[in-house]
């Protein structure tokens, strides 16, 4: 066996199945967390001046969506760390839920 065939059946010789971790790692994504949503009509906006109130369509004390590139991976709650906001996960939404369209 020549020296070439060893490294293509090595477990660690990158083939077409293997995926390099640290190019994974490297991919950029955008995390938010949707407090909530509304909807409203161009001139509704228009009249809106600083200390405007829009009515959201979630209750005090839902869950918080918590979406990675627009696709809703948890549900969370909002926390205080320190003099920051943070997001406390409460539950993982099953990988079957996250590909069924809005």
């Amino acid at each position: 066996m020549s020296e070439n065939e060893e490294n293509i059946e090595s477990p660690e010789a990158e083939g077409e199945g293997n995926i390099d971790q640290e190019v994974i790692r490297a991919i950029p994504i955008s995390m938010t967390v949707e407090v909530g949503s509304t909807s409203l009509k161009l001139r509704d906006l228009l009249r809106l001046s600083q200390g405007s109130v829009l009515e959201l369509d979630r209750s005090v004390g839902e869950l918080m969506d918590v979406k990675i590139n627009n696709t809703v991976i948890a549900k969370g709650e909002v926390v205080t760390v320190g003099d920051k906001l943070g997001i406390s996960v409460v539950e993982i939404v099953a990988p079957l839920e996250r590909v069924k369209p809005v």
